[in-house]
């Protein structure tokens, strides 16, 4: 059985200066670089993914209507515009270390990479069946959001999964300790460096 790093969401919207930027983005995608020039012989797979959100769309209420203020919780500022530069990889990640690249969001919430589709079309669920993945480890950003939900549908699916904390930045503390709680609860191992 193969193992994958799951590298979420490191994109320049959700770093300094984006559209969500979370702070460390930038730090943590010069880690998982520096991580990754050190570690991917660990892995048969380094798989990315990307928030890829249809432009001039709702994207399934995800972004906030005209004229309305997000929640920041279930409603977001337009972000990862499919085809801009903030939904590019953040330049402190090393693209050339990245195997398979997933697109998620198109007319949707897409929290999870596995509600993505890599870039022939095949679903993340089909890719990792094929792959015959059995473990992974997530890195990335959000630890509260995308991270998360991720790190939830891998152990859902039967797959050991660890989050590596050093390698993520969230959106605010309180929300990150909520969600490694859940992570915990849910069968995830969360553990600060691999």
């Amino acid at each position: 059985m193969a193992k994958a790093l799951l590298v979420i969401d490191v994109q320049n919207d959700f770093c300094e200066g984006g559209a969500l930027a979370c702070e460390g983005g930038a730090n943590v995608a010069a880690k998982i670089t520096s991580f990754l020039e050190n570690s991917k012989s660990n892995y048969d797979y380094v798989i990315a993914s990307r928030d890829w959100h249809t432009p001039a769309d709702s994207n399934d209420g995800h972004f906030a209507a005209a004229g309305s203020e997000p929640d920041y919780v279930n409603t977001w500022p337009v972000h990862c515009v499919a085809n801009t530069s903030g939904a590019e990889y953040h330049p402190n990640l090393d693209q050339r270390l990245i195997d398979i690249h997933i697109r998620k969001g198109q007319n949707a919430n897409g929290y999870s990479i596995f509600d993505g589709i890599d870039e022939n079309g095949e679903t993340y669920p089909e890719l990792i069946k094929r792959l015959k993945i059995s473990h992974v480890d997530i890195v990335g950003i959000a630890t509260d959001y995308c991270v998360r939900a991720s790190a939830l549908d891998s152990v859902a699916q039967n797959l050991t999964t660890r989050v590596i904390t050093s390698l993520t930045a969230g959106v605010s503390p309180a929300s990150v300790e909520s969600a490694i709680d859940e992570m915990v609860d849910a069968g995830v191992t969360v553990i600060p460096t691999a």
